[in-house]
């Protein structure tokens, strides 16, 4: 299958000082492309926000990531490419300088310069401005984490424009990854002058002003998002597709339908247990590859049940992890005893001594830490997902370790992922289906969900000691020892059973075989439209 391009042989250590048509969708030599270049891909749930600044799940940065274009950006084999920067250096541990390409336009024909990426930041961080991601990313911004607490104003964000194309990032401490996180498009150029006309309005179609290499043409809300092709766009020539539909299915069943009827090219993701199935079904179809990326249950620690550590450690326990990815996702995941995946760099896997016990050891242990928590069988707990037949079946599973192995009844409350995101953040819920997938490659993307007052602690745990050693970890240039403190952070949060962590991501979907493009060696599961094509059929 014609599923790699040219640019897969560009290591990506070679990050700086690319001219950046060096990175676009090259089609291989030899194949031919459809007349139509038209994609139709599931999405998966219905976007909560077309903002790049309050963009959070998965679903909103895919489709922020083809209608805007940051400083760098990640093509379909997870390497960091220029964007909007065509170079950059690390002048100092803790000063970046990006330099801008001329020719890069906003749609409406305006310049893209360093001052919209100043603004960008500054309205990202600013508290009026609520994001969700605020501190996840402020914290690697000099004063960054200082202005979203409201304590510094967004003019001392450690960003500035030295001239029209020259941008200068002050950090904290040193961030080794930065070329990597401003790939994301929290961190994306914005254009003031039309969030100053039309405010809350300025994403709907007709009024946003973008700079990538799609342009908004219709938001169908539950129904669908067409983007077509940004003919102002600096790489236009290197952009073959001329126009994404973007699904927002939910049910994977119907997703697997759409694409067998020919209404949907890409599947989001296969429903549990019916890997092995599709897999024979359509072999050309299949793709499958293991992510930087965690299922996990958040566990509210201000709950007045599981506010006691023996609780959440009971719950976390008696899940057996190898039958839930062997039975019951069924499609290659790895169990997981930790925030810290596999792959990832900056700290070590860390596991609980327990995963080695027999399962009866563990069971005996939980009822203990139960009973001394005076937690009776019978009692109820309430367990909220987004409506998804692949997070009902793994509820079902969890709900049924519990009672069955603890004599706990779980009470299941099924919702939208619109919903269930507020949910989560509001702490209105006992436990909660979650899962993160990494925003660059290194720790502190997963350190961020259980670190003090993290805008991505849905848990609202916090561990000073473990606080001090990341940030212990984040000063040091030692890498070798800033990873033996992140570990041994990771560790520590780790002990006091913040959450519940499942399994490893792997992303079973099937893609029609004329999606050109489309690689398996990303690990972050980043596919820009741009890199995509429609070979002849």
């Amino acid at each position: 299958m014609h599923n790699k391009t040219t640019l897969h042989l560009l290591a990506a250590s070679l990050t700086l000082a690319f001219a950046g048509s060096a990175f676009a969708a090259k089609v291989p030599a030899g194949v031919q492309l459809d007349a139509k270049q038209e994609l139709i891909r599931n999405n998966a749930s219905e976007t909560e926000t077309l903002d790049p600044a309050l963009a959070e799940s998965v679903g909103a940065n895919n489709i922020t990531r083809d209608l805007f274009e940051g400083l760098t950006a990640t093509n379909s084999d997870g390497v960091v490419v220029p964007g909007v920067a065509e170079k950059w250096e690390q002048k100092d541990p803790t000063t970046w300088v990006f330099h801008l390409r001329k020719n890069a336009v906003w749609s409406n024909g305006d310049p893209v310069v360093a001052g919209d990426f100043v603004y960008g930041w500054q309205r990202f961080v600013d508290p009026k401005t609520a994001s969700p991601y605020a501190s996840t990313y402020g914290i690697f911004i000099l004063n960054g984490q200082e202005i979203t607490e409201g304590k510094k104003p967004v003019t001392a964000l450690g960003v500035k424009a030295i001239d029209k194309y020259t941008l200068e990032v002050k950090t904290p401490y040193p961030v080794a990854f930065m070329p990597d996180l401003v790939s994301n498009l929290n961190l994306g150029p914005v254009n003031k002058a039309v969030v100053d006309k039309f405010g809350k309005d300025w994403t709907k179609p007709g009024k946003m002003v973008s700079n990538g290499a799609f342009v908004l043409k219709d938001w169908q809300v539950n129904s669908k998002l067409i983007m077509e092709k940004n003919p102002k766009y600096w790489d236009v020539k290197n952009v073959q597709l001329t126009r994404v539909t973007y699904l927002p299915v939910e049910d994977e069943n119907t997703d697997v339908k759409l694409f067998q009827s020919g209404q949907n090219d890409w599947v989001y993701q296969l429903p549990s247990g019916t890997y092995s199935k599709y897999k024979q079904e359509f072999p050309k179809e299949i793709k499958n590859a293991p992510m930087l990326g965690l299922r996990y249950y958040s566990f509210n620690n201000k709950d007045p049940l599981l506010k006691d550590v023996r609780v959440r450690k009971a719950l976390t326990m008696v899940i057996d992890r190898d039958v839930l990815a062997q039975k019951v996702t069924a499609d290659g995941q790895m169990p997981s005893y930790g925030v810290v995946v596999r792959g990832v760099k900056g700290a070590d896997v860390t596991t609980y001594e327990w995963s080695k016990w027999p399962m009866a050891k563990r069971v005996e242990e939980a009822k203990k830490l139960l009973a001394d928590a005076g937690v009776k069988p019978g009692t109820k707990i309430r367990f909220a997902y987004n409506t998804s037949e692949y997070h009902k079946k793994m509820a079902i599973f969890a709900a049924s370790e519990w009672k069955t192995k603890l004599g706990l009844d779980t009470q299941m409350e099924s919702m939208e992922f619109k919903v269930l995101l507020k949910k989560r953040h509001d702490g209105d819920y006992q436990i909660a289906r979650n899962g993160w997938v990494a925003d660059y490659n290194d720790a502190t993307t997963f350190l961020t969900l259980v670190q003090c007052g993290s805008t991505q602690n849905d848990n609202f745990n916090c561990n000073q000691k473990a606080e001090a050693l990341i940030k212990q970890g984040n000063e040091t240039q030692d890498v070798a020892k800033r990873k033996a403190l992140l570990t041994q952070a990771a560790k520590l949060v780790m002990d006091d059973y913040p959450m519940l962590p499942l399994l490893q991501y792997t992303l079973p979907r099937l893609v029609k075989p004329y999606v050109g493009g489309y690689s398996l060696k990303n690990p972050m599961d980043r596919y820009r439209s741009k890199d995509l094509y429609i070979v002849k059929r």
